[in-house]
């Protein structure tokens, strides 16, 4: 069969030959990362008891809730893929491209731009698909946010907050790619023969530029950061952090809660200006969504309701969340041992070759950043910060080797722990 569809295809004019191509080797792909997610949808049905390995970590309740919720974002998965795979072939076979270049053309003539100001009308034209596209995924966005997350207790949001964010979201995203395409266009267009170096070096300076700037420019613009308060959690991070030469300045904590109770840390910065960022969720501590009460609060006691929107109000959950100060250091430890180990630099470089490799190369360095963490003496604490992470994100411990293999960046908690579990501290 393939052979034949080959054959008809080479057949084509260059240029039907060309589109058919593209079209072949989109839905390709659809279909080989479909077969992966019910692989991995066949798992999450048939599993249904805590395997044997994990009995003495995850009780069965945590286990069948986090079953549930990740076949229901399977469900969801496989119909937002299905629309969007349907949306961009329609698109193609009836011409939406042409079209939509055609009418940034028609709109900017009446604008007073001629034919000679196509980056004008590249502008106009990316500014219409990316509002076209945001306009389309918004539906897909507002279930997953208001009945899937919220069905399993991670949204935190209210509608008014949904809506605020994601207009801020699309007019800073406009804010940056509409002066940075014009200025990629342009040196495509004067660069001559050699136009695609200049382009790819221009490219990575822009990343590089906002890695940079993104944690104290832009991140604060949709989240309240605010410095760690004085104590016993800081001053081990500090004593932590000097003890492997890592320059940290500034340790931050981010209200994520008024978004999602998932958790997350993670630094930025380069050469000798270094900050943490913890999400206040991962803070047993600190989480707002611990605090037993329905007024707005924040991380500071002494500001509690200062200030505050009524549509950032978390809304009161009754588990137990986040990880205590020794989980939270060991996690930072596995985090430290990215950047001891060269993982950022490296990520970097081989982000510009091919996405596949960089999966694989990405367990391998969370395998490492976990060793890095027992040779801090932080074994023991970061399994159990692992179980506890997977517990409140209600990550599900068992995985299809295909799928996890094609699309985990980070290994299954299983093989973590088992890594750890040989030189685990008593």
């Amino acid at each position: 069969m393939w052979a034949q569809l080959l054959d008809a295809l080479w057949a084509l004019p260059l240029e039907k030959r060309i589109f058919a191509a593209v079209l072949l080797f989109s839905w390709t792909v659809y279909l080989w990362e479909t077969f992966l997610a019910q692989r991995q949808r066949r798992v999450y049905r048939t599993t249904t008891h805590v395997p044997k390995e994990l009995g003495q970590i995850m009780d069965s309740e945590t286990f069948e809730k986090s079953r549930l919720y990740q076949l229901d974002k399977s469900t969801f998965s496989f119909w937002s893929g299905l629309y969007s795979e349907a949306e961009g072939t329609i698109i193609l076979l009836f011409g939406g491209i042409p079209y939509l270049w055609n009418f940034s053309g028609v709109f900017c003539r009446r604008a007073g731009f001629g034919p000679e100001y196509e980056i004008t009308q590249s502008l106009m034209f990316l500014f219409l698909a990316t509002l076209f596209s945001a306009l389309t995924g918004l539906p897909w966005s507002l279930y997953n946010t208001f009945v899937i997350e919220e069905k399993h207790g991670f949204n935190q949001q209210t509608l008014g907050f949904f809506a605020k964010d994601a207009l801020k979201k699309f007019i800073v995203t406009q804010c940056i790619l509409l002066p940075v395409t014009s200025l990629l266009l342009y040196i495509i267009k004067i660069g001559g023969d050699y136009f695609f170096i200049y382009a790819w070096l221009f490219t990575l300076v822009v990343s590089l530029v906002l890695v940079t700037i993104y944690a104290d420019y832009i991140a604060p613009l949709f989240d309240k950061f605010i410095p760690l308060p004085e104590g016993t959690l800081k001053e081990e991070i500090e004593v932590m952090a000097k003890n492997i030469d890592f320059p940290l300045t500034k340790v931050y904590v981010v209200e994520g809660s008024k978004r999602s109770s998932h958790s997350n840390a993670y630094f930025y910065g380069f050469f000798k200006n270094k900050r943490i960022v913890l999400f206040d969720t991962l803070l047993e501590d600190y989480s707002i969504l611990n605090k037993d009460h329905q007024e707005e609060t924040s991380i500071e006691p002494q500001n509690i309701g200062e200030g505050e929107n009524p549509e950032t109000k978390a809304k009161v959950r009754t588990k137990k969340q986040g990880c205590k100060n020794e989980e939270v250091l060991a996690v930072l430890g596995h985090e430290l041992g990215h950047w001891k180990l060269g993982h950022t630099v490296k990520n970097i470089v081989i982000s510009q070759v091919l996405s596949f490799c960089l999966t694989v190369l990405s367990r391998r360095f969370e395998f490492q950043a976990d060793a890095f963490a027992k040779k801090l003496g932080k074994a023991k604490d970061l399994y159990s910060a692992l179980i506890k992470l997977n517990k409140d994100n209600l990550g599900f411990p068992v995985s299809d080797w295909l799928f996890s293999m094609w699309h985990y960046s980070h290994p299954p908690l299983l093989e973590r722990l088992q890594a750890l579990q040989d030189s685990k501290q008593d």
